[in-house]
C-alpha cells in the first residue's frame, strides 16, 4: 500500500485538503447535534442521568469507549469510502452524547464566555501543533508506546475516581492537555506515514478523536479558572 507520505505531491495535497475538509464537517455536525439535544431537552435529560450515579457515568464511558473503537478500526481498515463515513458518523453521535452534560454544565452553571473561549484555545492549539507536524515532516509513530501506556494510567484514574468517589482536578486536566496534544502530532503523523490517499475520512476520523479529547480538557481547564474568580 502507498502511503500519503509516500504518494506524489499533488495527490498528498489533495489527501491533506479533503482530510482537513472532512475533520472541519466533523466538527460541524458536532456542533449541530449539540444545539439540538439543547434544544430539544435531551442535553439536560441526559446530565441529569450521569448525575443519578457515579457507576452510570462508569458505565456510559466504557460504552463510549467501545463505540470508540468499533467505529475507529471500521474506517481505518475499510477500503470503502460509505464505511469510512459510518465510522465517522458513529464516533461524532457518540462523542456528541458524550459532550453533552458537560456542555450543558458550562453554558447553564459558567461565564457564558467558557465554551467559545475553550472552543478558540482549541483550535489555536491544534492549529499550532499541525503546524509542527507538516513542517517538521517527522514520524511521530515513535510516541504510539508512550501515549497508550499514559491512556491506560488515564483510563484507571478515571475509573478509580468513579468508583471511590475523588475528583480529578486541575492538574490531571492540564496534564490530559499535554496528552491529547501529544496525540494530535502522532495521529497527524500517522495519517501521512501509514494511511493510503483514499483513506481521508477515516484520517478525518482520528484527528477528530484528539481534537475532542483536547477540547474537553481544555474546557474543564476553562471552568475551573471560570469558578475561581
Amino acid at each position: 500500500m502507498l502511503t500519503v507520505a509516500e504518494s506524489r505531491p499533488t495527490e498528498r495535497a489533495q489527501f491533506i485538503r479533503k482530510t482537513y475538509l472532512h475533520l472541519a464537517g466533523a466538527v460541524g455536525a458536532f456542533i449541530v447535534l449539540e444545539v439540538l439535544l439543547f434544544q430539544t431537552g435531551i442535553a439536560a435529560a441526559i446530565t441529569q442521568f450521569f448525575a443519578s450515579s457515579r457507576f452510570t457515568w462508569l458505565a456510559i464511558l466504557g460504552a463510549f469507549a467501545l463505540l470508540g473503537w468499533l467505529s475507529r478500526s471500521l474506517a481505518a481498515k475499510a477500503d470503502s469510502i460509505q464505511t469510512q463515513y459510518v465510522g465517522l458518523g458513529l464516533y461524532i453521535v457518540a462523542e456528541a452524547l458524550i459532550f453533552a452534560p458537560i456542555l450543558y454544565i458550562a453554558a447553564t452553571f459558567s461565564d457564558p464566555s467558557v465554551i467559545p473561549t475553550a472552543g478558540i484555545l482549541t483550535l489555536l492549539l491544534f492549529a499550532g501543533l499541525t503546524t509542527i507536524a507538516f513542517t517538521t515532516k517527522k514520524d511521530f509513530s515513535f510516541l504510539g508506546g508512550i501515549l497508550t501506556i499514559c491512556g491506560f494510567v488515564a483510563l484507571g484514574l478515571i475509573i478509580c475516581s468513579a468508583i471511590f468517589g475523588f475528583t480529578l482536578g486541575l492538574i490531571f486536566s492540564v496534564a490530559m492537555v499535554i496528552f491529547a496534544s501529544v496525540a494530535i502530532l502522532y495521529d497527524t503523523s500517522k495519517v501521512m506515514h501509514h494511511y493510503a490517499t483514499h483513506q481521508y475520512v477515516a484520517a478525518s476520523l482520528e484527528l477528530f478523536a484528539s481534537v475532542a479529547l483536547l477540547f474537553w480538557y481544555v474546557l474543564r481547564i476553562v471552568m475551573s479558572m471560570s469558578s475561581r474568580r
